[in-house]
């Protein structure tokens, strides 16, 4: 298969952000006393837009969370970003992979611009998807819907039959599917039966991504 257009989702792909998002959420929570373990913040919210994981905490409490909840978990997940924050090991060769080749990319995230601006930056992929950076914030219905990864093809001209997604979470993974497009699932969570069954082709290796370019 020749792809045209190759689509990153950002956290997890692109930079590895989950496991301090996820923990810096598990505390969070825990202080408004929704006690959660690691798995079970990864089970209920990766891959989900933060609107979307307030609404799901809320409901699992059984109460609003306060109104500055999301800017206070911004405030201190960025805080760990900058001490810690990497880039995903072997994305940068993926990236001038496909740059060589002349394949377009582009990213499509549940984040939103704010975030990529700080995780992209921090990694030095800012400049490579330079006004190619899509968020679930343009579309009215975030993942696991296919409308952010049809949005990010129509803006990048390539017919989505054409697309390949590069996703890690399950709600990624079966937003990409119903978009119609080939999805390699990166898994490092242990979510691979999972991830196959929602139509993912499982790798462990973000440069396997090049296995599956002609």
């Amino acid at each position: 298969m020749t792809y045209e257009l190759v689509i990153f989702d950002c956290d997890g792909v692109l930079v590895d952000s989950e496991p301090i998002a996820n923990r810096v959420l598990r505390d969070a929570l825990a202080r408004e006393g929704l006690k959660m373990t690691l798995a079970e913040v990864v089970s209920e919210f990766v891959g989900l837009s933060m609107t979307s994981v307030v609404k799901r905490a809320e409901e699992l409490l059984g109460r609003p969370l306060p109104a500055d909840f999301l800017d206070r978990v911004q405030a201190e997940t960025f805080e760990v970003f900058h001490r810690e924050l990497t880039a995903v090991e072997g994305i940068h060769d993926v990236v001038a992979h496909l740059k060589e080749q002349g394949i377009k990319s582009c990213v499509a995230s549940s984040g939103d611009f704010a975030k990529m601006e700080v995780t992209l930056g921090l990694t030095g992929l800012k400049d490579d998807f330079d006004g190619r950076i899509f968020s679930s914030s343009q579309v009215s219905r975030g993942k696991p819907w296919p409308d952010l990864y049809l949005f990010a093809a129509n803006q990048m001209g390539v017919d989505p039959a054409l697309c390949l997604v590069v996703e890690d979470s399950l709600p990624g993974v079966r937003g990409a599917v119903t978009a119609g497009m080939d999805v390699l699932a990166y898994s490092v969570r242990g979510e691979c039966d999972d991830l196959l069954k929602a139509g993912g082709v499982v790798i462990h290796r973000m440069t396997d991504v090049l296995d599956h370019l002609d």
